[in-house]
């Protein structure tokens, strides 16, 4: 479905953020990519969904460079939520869900009967049809975040891609919002790919998980090879305990401590005390 091929990416400033990645994502494949922060995980994917020209390389979807396509014929193939979406406050559900419909309209751009099925469709498989009128503004951030997953549902895309679409959520929406996710990509074989910093979620979710490092693949396969293998604690700088969750059959990690060192400059700080003064009484 998506083949990334030598690709090299940075920005008009900088040096090279990723560097000559190769990837295959197949069709209906959940594929999740963690790694450090500044590795370039939110820049491949802004390439991937069209928003930034490879400096080297090509990234095709079913055989098909990503820059043959115009953006409207991109935008029918690829749904892409970014990690910080924002919408007017007043806008209600059904009107931000009807942006996804967008890339399909006709020259006139007028709304049809099928396209506020499609949205009607987009609401009922998120839980969102009783939100219909809802603003925007009156929902908790889980609510919003299963909005915009029913925009990108709305698109009808081969390929959704999420950029950290847990951020600022509570555990219990987290769990909601990648529920959801998972069950959308299997009933519909939507091939998704997604960035999480969460290594235990990144396990029970993914089909394939996706490590980078410095603008590089580092490792990548199925979760429980990924997890079990020693070199995740010297790329995240972190000392783990690995267990078995049986009620999902995945692995997970405990994190024991950071190999990082907090201070740095060694002699500077000892001779260093806290001042301490005396509350008043």
């Amino acid at each position: 479905m998506l083949k990334i091929q030598d690709v090299t990416l940075g920005y008009k400033t900088k040096e090279d953020v990723i560097k000559s990645v190769d990837l295959n994502i197949c069709e209906g494949e959940l594929a999740v990519i963690i790694g450090p922060n500044g590795s370039g995980k939110s820049t491949l994917l802004k390439s991937i969904a069209g928003n930034l020209k490879p400096r080297k390389g090509q990234i095709l979807i079913k055989d098909k460079s990503l820059s043959s396509y115009s953006a409207k014929a991109l935008a029918q193939r690829i749904a892409f939520l970014p990690q910080f979406p924002t919408v007017p406050n007043d806008y209600t559900v059904r009107e931000l869900i009807s942006y996804g419909r967008f890339p399909h309209l006709k020259w006139t751009g007028k709304m049809q009967s099928t396209d506020w099925d499609i949205i009607d469709w987009a609401m009922e498989l998120t839980h969102l049809t009783t939100y219909a009128n809802r603003p925007m503004a009156a929902l908790s951030g889980g609510e919003r975040q299963r909005a915009w997953v029913a925009l990108a549902l709305a698109q009808q895309p081969q390929i959704l891609i999420l950029d950290e679409p847990t951020t600022y959520l509570d555990i219990s929406f987290q769990f909601e919002v990648l529920e959801l996710i998972k069950s959308l990509n299997k009933k519909l074989n939507i091939t998704t790919l997604i960035v999480l910093h969460d290594l235990n979620q990144a396990a029970r979710f993914a089909d394939r998980i996706i490590v980078l490092e410095n603008g590089s693949v580092v490792l990548e396969g199925k979760p429980d090879k990924i997890i079990r293998n020693g070199k995740l604690e010297s790329i995240f700088q972190i000392t783990v305990g690995i267990g078995k969750d049986t009620y999902n059959d995945c692995p997970y990690l405990i994190p024991l401590k950071s190999r990082r060192t907090i201070f740095g400059g060694g002699d500077r700080f000892k001779n260093l005390s806290p001042k301490r003064t005396k509350c008043p009484s």
